[in-house]
């Protein structure tokens, strides 16, 4: 990419177009420069494909942003993983089945997903000085709202990137101990503060999830002073969330989850159970730390090394209650 496309789109005007990846589909994007300098903000969403509350929100918010409430500039890529959303592949790219938030920094050479990582790595990264990614729970997952800052990161952008975390109006936060492993965490270990948005999930998406995912972005465009206007009033200021326990999937088959994101969950409580298509059981989950249930499978169907539940160790705040 010779030139950033953004560079094209004059102060205090919002630009549409699709940005060529060499080997891979064209990712759609709009960009909106104020007519006052500023910080660039970069927004993505989907990609996960079929994390569609966070896709929704980024189209929309493209369209209502507008450049006379802009200091500098926002860029909105809404759909990164294109062909995923076009062939409903849900966490894979449609034309390799890689996971693309596994890809980051990605290879030039590599698959179209590998492509589309080092695109925004090498073509996007250099240039922004703040990310949002928007994700929700894939189609077979239900989440309850929360958030992730860089936890891995340098001092001064982690510090950075909790700030901006703060401003979301969910009930979680989870500092992410990785440096790698996700495009938001790739950004950090580049010096740029970044946050991953959690909202939504089982491939539906709705009103008051969308509204909320925006309204959580112009707060935080207001906190870094790239969106005027005052920040909106919250309900929740995220509580941190301790040590995160991510368990796959030891065998496929029919699974029966025992609780719903958002319940807590007490050490060595049942959190659901594989059975094969006779109704015998292959497995059972429990919990191995007193926490809160973030995410889970909830279709019938799992696949052996899949995602199963993430729970996370109690916020302080929350214990009494719980207790």
């Amino acid at each position: 990419m010779k030139q950033a496309f953004w560079f094209n789109t004059p102060p205090g005007t919002k630009a549409r177009c699709f940005v060529p990846v060499d080997g891979a589909a064209a990712l759609p994007a709009a960009v909106v420069r104020g007519a006052a300098p500023g910080r660039t903000v970069l927004i993505t969403a989907g990609i996960h494909s079929a994390e569609y509350v966070g896709i929704q929100a980024a189209i929309e918010l493209a369209d209502e942003l507008e450049p006379a409430a802009v200091c500098g500039c926002v860029i909105i890529l809404p759909v990164v993983n294109r062909t995923g959303f076009e062939h409903r592949t849900m966490s894979v790219v449609h034309e390799d089945g890689k996971n693309l938030n596994r890809l980051f920094p990605g290879d030039p050479d590599g698959t179209p997903g590998d492509r589309i990582a080092w695109m925004l790595s090498a073509c996007v990264f250099p240039h922004i000085d703040y990310y949002i990614d928007l994700h929700s729970g894939d189609g077979f997952e239900e989440l309850t709202p929360y958030i992730y800052c860089q936890g891995a990161a340098d001092a001064q952008t982690a510090r950075r990137s909790r700030e901006m975390a703060m401003q979301a109006d969910v009930p979680y936060l989870v500092a992410s101990p990785l440096a790698r492993g996700g495009a938001y965490n790739h950004a950090g270990s580049m010096g740029i503060p970044g946050v991953l948005l959690e909202r939504g999930g089982m491939g539906c998406w709705s009103r008051a999830e969308v509204d909320a995912d925006k309204k959580d972005v112009r707060n935080m465009l207001r906190f870094l002073g790239v969106l005027g206007g005052v920040s909106e009033p919250r309900i929740h200021t995220p509580a941190d969330v301790g040590t995160v326990i991510y368990e796959t999937a030891p065998a496929t088959g029919c699974w029966y989850p025992a609780k719903r994101a958002g319940q807590p969950v007490a050490r060595g409580e049942l959190l659901g159970s594989i059975c094969d298509y006779h109704g015998r059981t292959l497995a059972v989950c429990r919990a191995r730390q007193d926490g809160v249930l973030l995410y889970q499978t909830a279709t019938l169907n799992i696949l052996q090394d899949t995602p199963m539940v993430a729970y996370g160790q109690r916020p302080r705040t929350e214990e009494r209650q719980w207790n």
